[in-house]
């Protein structure tokens, strides 16, 4: 697999403070590699960093030191920005700031029409993308009428309808309710499965962090932590110790461990959990 961001030894610090003095660095030392293809779940407590990594993904930001590569491209070269942001969609907390037209259709047909796409092409890339986030039938409806889920998955084909291979989504499920969020994260892990679209979520839901493939736990502007959801999930006590929660069910496996029962301790969702019971209860012989 190609891969799709590399970051350098990248650090972010933002222009300095009314008195003139420097702003501490944001983000410090970071280094990874993300291949296409991935789902990574990127946690952090507020202030941590994590936002300015989405948007360094997409160079809206660039580094003030280091070097990104977004599909081998420098996003510090002015030249590559067009490619870079063809190749990195971003989908943001409030749909509402990201949906502009009077209909659903309109307002998918948005970026590629600023990518000069032919309009034959832009219908179909329109039909395409609401079929890929299931709101076909909603074309013709003014989004401000459609629920926060739905708005969500508007702003998702509307970056899907300009073809990039990455979707980096900056808490864009915190403002929905359960249903949308479930509804959200069912198409991004539609789009990641069945189309290999490499997906970055930023979140501080941690039951939506099991769902990755990978997770990232940036603490303080350095990833202190890079792995499977069960690897890192495992690891309560020092989650914790970072200001985050875990998954409720990893929390219950990880306090039956502590009362002395002979569980494990990567455990994190319901399935998991009652199988593991249904061995337990088989192995005993009851």
């Amino acid at each position: 697999m190609d891969v799709i961001v590399k970051a350098s030894n990248v650090e972010f610090a933002y222009k300095k403070n009314n008195d003139n003095t420097p702003k501490a660095s944001v983000l410090r030392e970071v280094n990874t590699k993300i291949q296409e293809g991935e789902f990574v779940v990127v946690i952090g407590r507020n202030g941590s960093g994590k936002s300015t990594f989405a948007r360094l993904l997409n160079a809206i930001l660039v580094p003030t030191q280091g070097v990104l590569y977004i599909g081998g491209k420098k996003t510090t070269d002015e030249a590559n920005l067009w490619e870079i942001r063809t190749t990195v969609g971003m989908v943001f907390q409030n749909p509402d700031n990201q949906i502009i037209a009077t209909s659903v259709e309109e307002d998918v047909a948005f970026g590629p029409e600023n990518l000069g796409i032919p309009s034959e092409e832009i219908v179909n890339r329109v039909t395409e993308a609401l079929k890929s986030v299931g709101m076909e039938e909603q074309r013709n409806a003014s989004p401000h009428h459609l629920s926060g889920g739905q708005k969500q998955r508007v702003a998702i084909a509307g970056i899907l309808a300009m073809k990039p291979k990455c979707i980096v989504l900056d808490e864009a499920t915190s403002m929905l309710d359960p249903v949308g969020r479930k509804e959200v994260l069912k198409v991004l892990q539609d789009l990641n499965q069945k189309e290999n679209i490499t997906i970055i979520h930023i979140t501080h839901h941690m039951e939506e962090a099991v769902l990755a493939k990978r997770v990232l736990v940036i603490d303080e502007g350095e990833i202190v932590m890079d792995g499977k959801p069960h690897e890192i999930f495992s690891k309560v006590e020092e989650i914790k110790a970072l200001g985050l929660d875990v998954p409720q069910v990893a929390e219950l496996f990880h306090e039956l461990k502590k009362d002395g029962y002979n569980v494990p301790d990567n455990v994190l969702s319901v399935e998991e959990a009652a199988q593991c019971l249904v061995d337990m209860i088989t192995k005993a012989g009851y």
